[in-house]
């Protein structure tokens, strides 16, 4: 049996991937993360695979090996929307993932990669994954341009893998993501504040039409996400390949979120709004929504999570901490 390819398998989607490959039965994986530089919070642990390979030996590894190798989810990069050093992430996330569509494409290997809904910028242009309106999009930092320059180098691309797709994911939360630091999901840091303090923090409406804590967001479950993934896997053609929005395609405001929270938790809500900071302020993002009809379009079919349920499994994770 060839193997199956996961990239950032020590992160937070990728790690919920492989366990989910497991319990379905495939341990013929090969993660591909920086092992080396250091360790994270053991997401990985009691994962089956075959191989484990550091990621600046990856593209050499696949050339020799390419024959070894049925599927790659490319799920790793640099995701920190604070970095602004333009040279990290084009060596990261867009030149890396330009030499695996290179070797993809040479040796025939089916190719799932992580875009991101980073790449709408404020959504003047719309949240919709439609072609003619991606040439548009204006991310609002380097992240979000290295995630929109690679789809654009993507649908440029006359020479591809038999089978490739970019998923362009939105506020997904949930288990694993320990690792991710300041750019964990908000339901994970405001699980931490209301455990620490009894309430939450969120910030006050500075836009006309939205009141405090009504800024909204596709929030969606880290079990989707994987579910997504595993459909593409599943089911690929060359007659579905294309960028795909993954949301669940209804927006929620941080009120909802919170109070899921508090809900889960059985507390009463405690909310505290504070200032957006001045410094994001006239970036900050008031809506966010995926249109999901591509996806829907592709075959995809799964009813996502509710953002309550969502919120439910997840405290519940966290409460077994």
């Amino acid at each position: 049996m060839k193997s199956i390819v996961i990239t950032g398998a020590d992160g937070f989607i990728a790690s919920n991937l492989a366990k989910r490959l497991n319990d379905i039965g495939y341990d013929n994986l090969i993660l591909v993360d920086s092992f080396e530089e250091h360790v994270k919070n053991k997401n990985l642990d009691g994962v089956l695979c075959v191989d484990a390979i550091e990621r600046y030996q990856f593209i050499e590894w696949l050339t020799e090996h390419s024959d070894e190798v049925d599927f790659i989810f490319h799920l790793g990069a640099r995701t920190d929307t604070t970095e602004f050093n333009f040279r990290v992430l084009d060596s990261l996330n867009l030149s890396y993932t330009k030499s695996l569509w290179e070797v993809c494409t040479i040796k025939q290997i089916p190719l799932l990669y992580a875009s991101s809904a980073a790449t709408y910028g404020m959504g003047e242009n719309s949240f919709s994954d439609d072609h003619a309106l991606i040439q548009d999009l204006k991310p609002l930092n380097p992240y979000g341009l290295s995630k929109h320059l690679f789809d654009l180098y993507a649908l440029e691309q006359k020479e591809t893998p038999p089978f490739w797709c970019g998923l362009k994911f939105f506020n997904v939360y949930g288990p694993r993501e320990f690792n991710k630091g300041r750019m964990a999901s908000v339901v994970l840091h405001a699980y931490r504040q209301i455990k620490q303090t009894g309430k939450v923090k969120l910030f006050k409406s500075h836009r006309e039409g939205f009141k405090d804590g009504e800024q909204l967001r596709d929030f969606i479950y880290v079990d989707d996400v994987v579910a997504a993934c595993l459909y593409f896997f599943d089911n690929y053609t060359s007659s579905i390949n294309d960028i795909y929005n993954l949301g669940t395609g209804k927006a929620r405001s941080y009120n909802h979120l919170a109070k899921a929270i508090f809900s889960a938790l059985n507390l009463r809500p405690s909310i505290e709004y504070i200032p957006t900071p001045e410094d994001i302020r006239d970036k900050y993002q008031y809506f966010t929504e995926a249109k999901m009809d591509k996806l829907r379009n592709a075959g995809f079919d799964k009813k996502f999570i509710e953002l309550e349920e969502g919120v439910m499994k997840y405290v519940q994770f966290l409460e077994m901490l």
